[in-house]
């Protein structure tokens, strides 16, 4: 079966896009090359994405640093230092030796980001996580942001943890142009990005989220793990403020008697935290690839 389980394999070919699939997917390895490890180093974040273990839920989670903090140790390995924040709904998990993750690091700078999915283990002072799959996506959908700056004072605020999103938090779905999104098969856990103009994610009720599925590279990894299992993590991030809204629960796809693909999201749980980001971005530039006029 190679890269692919049955759920990417049944959409490819309900699409036909196997052979296109196929040929995207030779360029998937199980180690960094040099310049996938020079990309890395200079990243000041990493978002990780998991199942918890003891409760099944699956969240995307921020990890940040000052350039550095996530290195290549080997051609098949990273290290990770520091972690999730001592509240974050993976914080319990990434304590499992062996524990399914994927991971996605991207620079809005370059509008370049790279994949490394595999298996994570404690190490002194953070993580090590021993790469399965690393590749790198297109820049489609991927805003562009010139600069950032460190914000040394910031510390995350005590989180808020909800069964329903407010009306605040709706607005600032509404109003993201990006989002990261982790699922799972039985053999593996993934985190990809989604970006559009503001307004592409739907917040249509308290529990309920939606967005178009744009076209992309044909692996439908992520569509295809939703297939297996439903269970998905959202993270949305204030570019400015490093506020991070984490959402859990399921997903799945629906389509159009028009051919359009789009996602529904069902939420279980819902956790902000202040200040979670250390990191001020600039304004954004947004994609020339986004669907639909920019708000």
């Amino acid at each position: 079966m190679g890269m692919y389980h049955e759920g990417s394999r049944a959409l490819q070919d309900r699409l036909g896009v196997r052979d296109q699939a196929d040929h995207v997917g030779r360029a998937v390895g199980d180690s960094l090359k040099p310049v996938a490890a020079a990309f890395l180093a200079l990243q000041p974040m990493l978002v990780i994405g998991a199942a918890d273990p003891a409760g099944g839920s699956v969240w995307a989670s921020p990890l940040t640093g000052e350039p550095g903090f996530v290195r290549a140790t080997s051609p098949r390995r990273i290290s990770v230092a520091g972690g999730v924040a001592p509240a974050d709904p993976l914080t319990r998990a990434l304590t499992v030796d062996g524990l399914h993750v994927g991971t996605i690091a991207l620079d809005p700078r370059t509008r370049r980001r790279m994949r490394l999915n595999g298996r994570s283990r404690p190490a002194p002072g953070g993580l090590a996580i021993e790469a399965d799959q690393v590749f790198s996506n297109c820049p489609r959908y991927l805003q562009k942001r010139e600069s950032y700056e460190w914000v040394g004072d910031r510390r995350p605020q005590e989180p808020c943890r909800s069964s329903g999103l407010t009306l605040a938090q709706r607005e600032f779905i509404s109003r993201s142009d990006t989002f990261f999104l982790a699922t799972v098969h039985d053999r593996g856990a993934d985190v990809s990005h989604r970006g559009g103009n503001p307004g592409f994610v739907q917040a249509a009720s308290p529990r309920e989220l939606s967005w178009r599925d744009y076209p992309g590279n044909s692996m439908f990894l992520t569509l295809g793990n939703l297939a297996a299992d439903p269970r998905a993590g959202l993270l949305f991030l204030d570019w400015t403020t490093g506020t991070a809204l984490q959402l859990s629960g399921a997903a799945r796809t629906e389509f159009g008697a028009d051919g359009e693909r789009s996602v529904r999201f069902i939420l279980s749980e819902a956790v902000q935290t202040r200040g979670a980001v250390p990191l001020r971005w600039s304004r954004p530039a947004y994609s020339p690839a986004n669907p639909g006029p920019a708000r």
